[in-house]
């Protein structure tokens, strides 16, 4: 039956209604050109102004998609933070400035995400420990032997690597086509490949998926890992942008929190299942935008951070009643 022969009735059972992901963007778009007009800067409307918004979205948005796996399949990773302090600080320290060791660097960081993805996944999956103190244990522990070892600015990265956090194509930054090609990598990850029904069927129902044939605890595992790589990137970034290794960059960031909150702002349910790579980058966007617009009205930090957590609250009580019998 085509669509004009349906009867009245039948077109109102099903009004539209707008993703999370939707809703995110035309309120993020709304805030910040309202915000820009209102104040006079309307100087961030354009080309440059944009991409410096869309910039400050990669580093909390890289983490955000990593911790969007390992949330689908009912975990969590508290160790986010730290892993990329270590990956800014290892990275410098192997490269010394010296463009020839930029290949070995990215190799020995990126070996250390699969290492510390495979532990938290090792510990989560197979001996049965909460995520929340497992990768909380392994971040502490990344976190002190960091401090132990490194009190301040750790080697430098090569220029040509730093390079790559301050050029653009086409007046796009790199760091934001990067982020673009990844969210899209795992968007195509999540929803058209095996891998990606399992993590849904891992995180909606484990049991079924357990009895459908599906070895769950390599799917937990492997969503750990990727959430390392996923910070791993967030911390080669960083180092860039900031030319050398800084033990602290990550937990002054608080990634392993925001990058929590952007996940479930977007949509993504903590009970795992439910959610996707869309309604994160969307909850990264509505931050950054947030971000911007206090800057432009000169708010205070601490009131930028009270006003996160209301809004944290306030998607996660929307999520409660729009999803009874989950936990957002």
């Amino acid at each position: 039956m085509s669509g004009e022969t349906l009867p009245a009735t039948s077109r109102t059972r099903h009004p539209m209604r707008l993703s999370v992901a939707a809703v995110l963007v035309l309120v993020s778009a709304c805030i910040f050109v309202i915000t820009a007009t209102a104040t006079g800067e309307t100087s961030q409307l354009n080309l440059e102004g944009l991409a410096g918004l869309f910039q400050r979205m990669v580093a909390l948005g890289l983490v955000g998609l990593g911790q969007t796996f390992v949330i689908l399949v009912g975990s969590i990773d508290l160790s986010v933070a730290a892993l990329i302090s270590a990956v800014a600080v290892l990275a410098s320290f192997i490269m010394q400035a010296n463009p020839a060791m930029i290949l070995p660097a990215i190799l020995a960081c990126l070996v250390l995400c699969l290492i510390v993805g495979a532990i938290n996944g090792l510990l989560v999956a197979y001996c049965g420990i909460n995520p929340l103190i497992a990768t909380l244990g392994t971040g502490l522990t990344i976190q002190g032997l960091l401090s132990a070892s490194f009190t301040y600015l750790q080697g430098s990265v090569a220029p040509s690597f730093q390079a790559f956090a301050y050029t653009s194509l086409l007046g796009i930054p790199y760091p934001v086509l990067l982020f673009v090609a990844l969210a899209a990598a795992a968007s195509l990850l999540l929803t058209r490949t095996v891998f990606g029904a399992r993590i849904y069927a891992v995180g909606g129902n484990p049991q079924g998926a357990r009895l459908a044939g599906i070895r769950t605890e390599r799917v937990v595992l492997a969503a750990h890992v990727i959430a390392s790589f996923f910070a791993g990137v967030a911390g080669l970034y960083l180092a860039a942008r900031l030319q050398s290794g800084t033990p602290w960059i990550g937990r002054d960031g608080i990634y392993d929190l925001e990058s929590i909150a952007v996940t479930v702002i977007g949509g993504t349910i903590l009970a795992g299942g439910k959610g996707g790579v869309a309604g994160t980058v969307a909850g990264v966007l509505l931050f950054a935008t947030l971000d911007a617009s206090f800057n432009m009205l000169g708010v205070d930090a601490f009131l930028k951070q009270v006003m996160r957590g209301a809004i944290v609250i306030a998607a996660v009580a929307i999520h409660a009643i729009r999803h009874k019998g989950h936990v957002a």
